[in-house]
């Protein structure tokens, strides 16, 4: 996998994305030409042009991205490829309007990029039918070798078997004779070289899923699989590395120490981090305070109540400070005077709310937190006081979440559904250390695209 920013990306992915941004740029100076062509001039030189190309497929890619072109599911399904597809496209042309409104000279004439739009609809939908039609999502995936057959091998297995895999198991190692979890594995003993077991398998990469390492470490072959050019991996990091989150059930505090993140405090950074909030704090809530007023409204006719409401939220470093929402729940969602979690289809929330939740419109006030500085655009949700003591409690590792600010959206909202228990928040934490661990600005923009994927086909909104 290739690791950009200290976020892994699959190589065949990166491949993909590259060989549909040349298809783009091709799709642009197909049109230009059939254009020139029509209109009777000369397309002149490629150099003259280059910017207008770029733009229409950097703006393409951004916009696939953000629709989840690049997903499990797009990769395997051409029907759902195609549905994404046809999204990116329509998303590419607002992205289009936009740079095309602050410099009109960066884009493409408008009846050029109507051709160039067809152009990319017919060369990216036959790139999807080709891959989908020949290796589909096999050529996504790579073969691993487990050495180890216990409940950690077990937990590898049914990582490789969930749909949408980026792997395959190429075989088991037991390691130790108390290992029988795996009925298939094969005992070390029979094996006279886990180096060249490793070639017979084709394998890729050999993962540790030892269940005591002590005495069962086998290093002259992990040395021999490393020297022949084979990634050696440990069961934490490869998790972390193919699902996107810390695992809380194979990390350990000296696993997290001693591994490379968790630099989100650098100054750089963090200032960086900082005038994109203020910039896009102020953008969004321009454009966004018509939506505050009609939603306002909308809540003051559908129910009695005030039309905001605060509460208090832990935020860095267990800082507590204030959140304003939109109501989108009753006045008396909380009688009792204690903190009840969000469920499916919960009752208390109001017509307008569903509505408003399901868009997100609900959160736009918290701007006004990101613009003070409480928040930010990106990070971990923040939680009320009387659920983060109870998940502090419950949870190892919680507190790390409140080591970045939080955020308007997140890691763990692009990835899990709404969290309404012990156990979504725990899944939800693993996903979160993750971005406090491997924090850049590029999984921040990666985020910011992905919610754009939520707001428009929203799983999980309560």
């Amino acid at each position: 996998m290739f690791r950009l920013f200290k976020h892994y990306v699959p190589h065949a992915v990166v491949w993909l994305a590259l060989v549909e941004f040349l298809a783009l740029l091709g799709s642009a100076e197909a049109a230009w030409h059939l254009y020139a062509r029509y209109a009777g001039f000369d397309p002149g030189a490629l150099t003259d042009r280059w910017l207008p190309l770029a733009t229409f497929a950097l703006s393409n890619s951004l916009a696939m991205m953000a629709t989840g072109m690049y997903g499990n599911e797009a990769l395997r399904s051409m029907k759902f490829a195609t549905a994404r597809l046809l999204a990116a496209i329509s998303l590419g042309v607002i992205f289009l309007a936009v740079v095309g409104f602050l410099l009109p000279t960066a884009t493409l004439w408008r009846v050029n990029s109507l051709y160039a739009m067809a152009f990319a609809i017919a060369s990216l939908s036959l790139i999807r039918l080709a891959l989908t039609q020949s290796a589909g999502a096999e050529a996504f995936r790579r073969r691993v070798l487990v050495l180890g057959a216990g409940k950690r091998a077990m937990r590898l297995k049914k990582l490789a078997e969930a749909p949408g895999s980026g792997i395959v198991i190429a075989g088991f190692v037991a390691m130790t004779e108390g290992e029988r979890a795996i009925a298939d594995a094969v005992p070390r003993a029979m094996i006279a070289s886990i180096a060249d077991h490793v070639v017979d398998l084709r394998a890729g990469e050999v993962v540790l899923a030892l269940e005591e390492r002590r005495g069962a470490l086998p290093l002259d072959d992990l040395l021999r699989v490393k020297t022949t050019g084979v990634q050696v991996s440990d069961i934490a990091s490869f998790i972390e590395r193919e699902t996107g989150r810390v695992d809380l059930a194979t990390t350990n505090p000296s696993a997290l120490i001693f591994s490379d993140g968790f630099s989100a405090g650098q100054r750089i950074s963090r200032v960086g981090k900082r005038l994109f909030d203020i910039g896009a704090s102020l953008a969004v809530l321009v454009v966004g305070l018509p939506l505050i007023l009609i939603a306002g409204v909308a809540v003051k006719l559908d129910s009695r109540g005030p039309v905001f409401y605060r509460q208090s939220r832990v935020g860095r470093y267990d800082q507590p400070f204030e959140v304003v929402k939109i109501r989108s729940m009753r006045t008396d969602a909380e009688a009792a005077g204690e903190a009840v979690w969000a469920s499916e289809n919960d009752p208390r929330v109001t017509r307008v709310g569903h509505v408003i939740r399901k868009l997100r419109i609900d959160e736009l006030p918290q701007l006004w937190c990101v613009l003070k500085g409480e928040m930010s655009i990106v990070g971990p949700r923040p939680e009320r006081p009387a659920f983060v003591e109870e998940l502090e409690r419950e949870l190892p590792y919680y507190a790390e979440r409140h080591m970045v600010k939080p955020g308007l959206t997140g890691w763990a909202q692009i990835n899990y559904p709404y969290g309404a228990s012990i156990e979504d928040a725990r899944a939800k934490l693993e996903y979160d250390l993750y971005y406090t661990k491997n924090y850049s600005p590029f999984l921040d923009l990666l985020i910011l695209l992905q919610t754009v994927r939520v707001v428009l086909w929203p799983e999980g909104a309560r």
